[in-house]
This record gives C-alpha cells, structure tokens and sequence, in this order.
C-alpha cells in the first residue's frame, strides 16, 4: 500500500492499533498455567469486539486467530493445548483486517523469571527493530534497514534469521513491495516510496540462521536451523521524508 490520502492513513491507523491492543492484552494476560490457546483467544476477542478479522484466518485459513510461539518455535506457532510455564520465551504475533485494510505487529517476551541471557536477546531484539525502524526513511535505500539491524546484532554477538523477511502491508498482509531483507543485503537496490506502508520485524538469535518447518504434521511452525532462542519483534509504519510513522502502537 501507498498511502496517498488521509482517509487510508486513517484506516490503517485504526487497524494498526486494534492490532497493538490486542497483542498486549494478550501479553499482559499471560500466566504459567495458560494454555496458548487460551491465549489466543483473547487476542481474538478484542478483534471481534472492535470490528477486526484475523488477517491469517483471511489470507491462509490459519488455525488461529494470532500466531504463538513458544521456545524452539520461532514463528507462526498454532495456538493450542500448549501449556505455558514459568521462564517460557512466548512469540505473541498480532495481524488483522478492518475496512479492508491490514496492519500486523508482534513482539517476544519472557514469561516470569527466567535465563538472563533470553532477557538480554529480548532487549536487544527490539532494539534491533528500532534501529531498523529508524532507517525508513522515504527516499532512502530499502537496503538501510537491514544494515541498521545488522549492525545491532553484530555489535551483540547475535545472528539473524535470513529467511524470514519484513514485507509490504496495508491492502492484503503480504503487499507490495513484496520481501524486505532485515539483515544486511548487498543485493538489494531498491529505494523506499513516499508513503510505502510495510513491517520491520528482525528475528534475532542466539546461532539461528534459517527458519525451517518444525513437524512434520504441521506446516506452519516454524523452528530456527541451528536450533537457538530466537526473538521478533515488529511494527507497522508508514515511511514518509520526515521519517517512519509507527501505526501499530497502543496508546
């Protein structure tokens, strides 16, 4: 999507804040003890209570209305009978659809207390995010954010998943431009559009280079090859001359 006119700002806005609350309802829900379907349903609630669809039901018929993903997954995990527990990393990925306009965001967190090290790779995911985030820029090469990033997990010691990409949003969930390397690529030559609305969602990781499928009956998880704590956190935004403009916040 390219943002051209204030009514679809506002439509996107809008959606990206449903988005945002219903991430942190669930994040502030969670409990040991919880399953994560549990948790999903929370998330699925606030949706339905502001007029919002799963945009992954939409788009993939998921089996889920949030994506949850706990320890070795990585992403796209299928809430179910999963039983949370203290000290647990829980991937908490939030997509939706309103007026025919989509936002997605997500973020990891630490469930209690638990190894200091997934604490540190907490902070330093979003961290990464940020970085990312602050070199969107319309006008600028697409290729700074994943420089930006890189140079975040570098600095860490971490690495970075290498196939799981940001991507466009706003008129289905995966828009034009089509993928966004979130890792430092020499390849890309493209440049970032007035108004282009797209995620920054590094996965930052404790060894983990790839993202590959977990079981062999399911087809959604995704797991991190080598297997290593991995984080994603990610927004939403709107890139303008002035800089990013984030949709997917709360407040």
């Amino acid at each position: 999507m390219i943002i051209t006119t204030d009514e679809q700002l506002d439509k996107l806005k809008a959606i990206g804040r449903i988005c945002a609350m219903a991430r942190e309802a669930m994040a502030s829900a969670m409990r040991p003890g919880m399953t994560t379907l549990e948790l999903d349903e929370i998330g699925a609630r606030l949706l339905a209570e502001h007029g919002a669809l799963s945009a992954p039901i939409v788009t993939y018929e998921f089996p889920g209305a949030t994506c949850i993903s706990v320890n070795e997954e990585i992403a796209h995990g299928i809430p179910g009978d999963r039983v949370l527990n203290e000290g647990d990393l829980v991937n908490i990925d939030v997509s939706a659809v309103k007026d025919g306009v989509f936002a997605d965001c997500g973020a990891s967190y630490l469930l209690g207390k638990g190894d200091r090290r997934l604490d540190a790779l907490c902070r330093d995911g979003k961290k990464a995010m940020w970085a990312g985030i602050n070199a969107a820029k319309a006008g600028a090469p697409l290729a700074d954010i994943g420089t930006a990033i890189g140079k975040v997990a570098k600095k860490g010691g971490y690495t970075l998943i290498r196939n799981l990409a940001s991507h466009g949003v706003g008129d289905s969930l995966h828009d034009e431009p089509g993928e966004i390397s979130t890792w430092p690529d020499r390849s890309e030559r493209r440049r970032i559009s007035d108004g282009l609305v797209f995620t920054v969602e590094p996965f930052l990781s404790m060894g983990g280079h790839m993202a590959e499928q977990m079981y062999e009956d399911d087809v959604w998880t995704l797991t991190a090859e080598p297997l290593a704590p991995t984080v994603q956190y990610e927004h939403t935004i709107v890139a303008t001359p002035r800089g990013p403009v984030v949709v997917t916040l709360a407040g």
